[in-house]
């Protein structure tokens, strides 16, 4: 049994819940190395890691039924503080002799918690008598302590919300302190690491770099490894961690589909050939997509051609290496199937989600996914690591289909040429004002509709450009950026006078929902 490189880490046993990922984050934010593992394997996890905290999940399990997870026993028997959260609470409570019952009224969103008495987890952070903002999520509750537990925090219908066995380093809480909308849920989580495990917070991204590198090698051995390189963040950083653990047992495939933004294929292909050293194949497949989506108007249809295309070229280009046993991807934690705990957990599967649609199953490869425990910045946190320039670590989102589906109705290859010229001015313009970090995303779309101009003495009969900016967090919902007048005026004057093909200009104000960031 491999012995871990981290001597002070936190172990996380999950029992499926939809946000255990971000107990992870919390922890590794509080500069400490983690792991999760299902709760079916949490026993061979303690030994393996051998960590100096435990940390229970959440779950959209109940305690009170037959045949529901629980912690191994080893975790009691150890000595070590155990922290439970909500699931992990009750379970916690029903190993050492407490009880649980549903029936109850639930809660579910934001509550208000009483602080009753003083407690250890909340040094520096809360005292006896004030009141603090959680979020809440049960159906279950605790009716009864096991020995040993006190009431700390109450809240209207959680009489156990905050529970302590101070003198174990026992921590239960009704309550998720992961997430964001319980504003001191990472300081909680920070105290229990630091003040009652006494955890040091020198865990960093180069040790994380540093074990991505491990996994890689151990599990790809002598075999090929080939990756689909798209230029975005993602793609890019692991590239370059696979890079760094096999070398040239990695051919990185960019197909250039003819969509992407101006000048960007070349890009990409200029800085991981010349500053990496990277192999790297660049297949320029623009007639051939291009082709094919010529006079399609269905954005639906048009998604589907694409994806269709990208795995046939990208199967032709792997069967001209003689194949590869390992296919690597960018996939982040978000991406991987939505809701289900990636590490295997019994969570309920809410949307599926392939990186490359269907392209493991198809080429009968094993995926090498170093990324899929992190979030985007975390993952852009680790391209700084690795040495990538600022101006692809700060890229907005570019979806696969590229500029297909920012020219809604008939693609021609006029439209996009006219289009990426747009779209190149635009970001020039926004970059120039200094906004570029400050929108999540950005970009242009030519519409089908041509107006009439004037320009100069000539009357004009040309496209209508719409720009789009937009504010996010994750991409779920989004705020158009509320640009000045200004700057919409000298972008609007820019495309006009520079770009043959468009002669008015508009800019959309929708937020998602109720669109979408993209406009097809």
């Amino acid at each position: 049994m491999t012995q871990t490189a981290h001597p002070d880490s936190v172990l996380i046993v999950d029992f499926g819940s939809q946000v255990t990922q971000l107990i992870a984050r919390r922890v590794r934010e509080a500069g400490v190395y983690c792991e999760i593992v299902p709760f079916q394997s949490a026993e061979e996890g303690f030994h393996r890691l051998q960590p100096k905290a435990v940390i229970l999940s959440g779950s959209p399990a109940s305690t009170v039924d037959e045949g529901s997870p629980r912690a191994p026993q080893i975790i009691f028997d150890s000595g070590l503080p155990v922290f439970g959260i909500c699931y992990g609470q009750q379970t916690m409570c029903m190993q050492l002799g407490g009880k649980v019952e549903s029936g109850h009224h639930r809660e579910f969103g934001r509550a208000f918690l009483d602080v009753d008495r003083d407690c250890q987890l909340f040094e520096g952070l809360w005292s006896s008598g004030s009141r603090h903002q959680v979020w809440m999520s049960h159906g279950d509750r605790v009716t009864a302590l096991p020995d040993g537990f006190e009431v700390v925090a109450t809240s209207s219908n959680a009489p156990y919300a905050f529970i302590a066995d101070e003198k174990r380093k026992y921590y239960g809480v009704q309550f998720h302190p992961e997430v964001v909308h319980t504003p001191d849920g990472a300081k909680l989580i920070g105290n229990f690491i630091h003040n009652i495990a006494g955890i040091k917070g020198d865990w960093s991204m180069s040790a994380y770099r540093q074990k991505a590198v491990e996994q890689i090698r151990a599990q790809v051995g002598d075999k090929r490894v080939i990756c689909a390189l798209s230029g975005g963040v993602d793609s890019s950083v692991a590239a370059l961690l696979i890079h760094e653990a096999v070398g040239d047992q990695l051919t990185c495939i960019l197909v250039d589909h003819g969509l992407m933004r101006k000048d960007e294929a070349a890009g990409v292909v200029a800085m991981f050939r010349e500053h990496y050293n990277l192999h790297l194949l660049h297949v320029d497949a623009a007639d051939r997509f291009i082709g094919e989506l010529e006079g399609v108007s269905d954005p639906e249809t048009k998604r589907k051609i694409i994806g269709r295309l990208f795995i046939e070229t990208f199967e032709e280009e792997a069967r001209k290496l003689g194949g590869a046993d390992f296919l690597g991807q960018g996939t982040l934690y978000p991406d991987v199937i939505e809701s289900v705990s990636f590490t295997g957990g019994p969570s309920v599967t809410i949307k599926s989600h392939h990186n490359v649609g269907g392209l493991p199953e198809r080429m009968k490869m094993q995926l090498v996914e170093p990324l899929r425990e992190l979030f985007k910045d975390e993952v852009r946190a680790l391209g700084r690591e690795l040495g990538l320039p600022d101006s692809f670590i700060g890229r907005h989102p570019f979806p696969g289909p590229g500029l297909a589906i920012r020219c809604p109705g008939g693609i021609t290859r006029e439209k996009l040429e006219i289009l990426r010229e747009a779209d190149a001015i635009y970001l020039d313009e926004i970059r120039k004002a200094g906004l570029y970090d400050a929108i999540w995303q950005a970009f242009a779309v030519l519409l089908p509709v041509q107006t009439v101009g004037v320009m100069g003495d000539g009357r004009t009969y040309e496209f209508v450009c719409a720009l789009r900016a937009v504010t996010s967090v994750d991409g779920m919902t989004a705020d158009f950026y509320h640009y000045d007048m200004e700057f919409l005026g000298r972008a609007a004057t820019r495309i006009i006078n520079e770009v043959r093909g468009i002669n008015r200009v508009v800019y959309d104000v929708t937020s998602k929902p109720p669109g979408t960031i993209e406009w097809e």
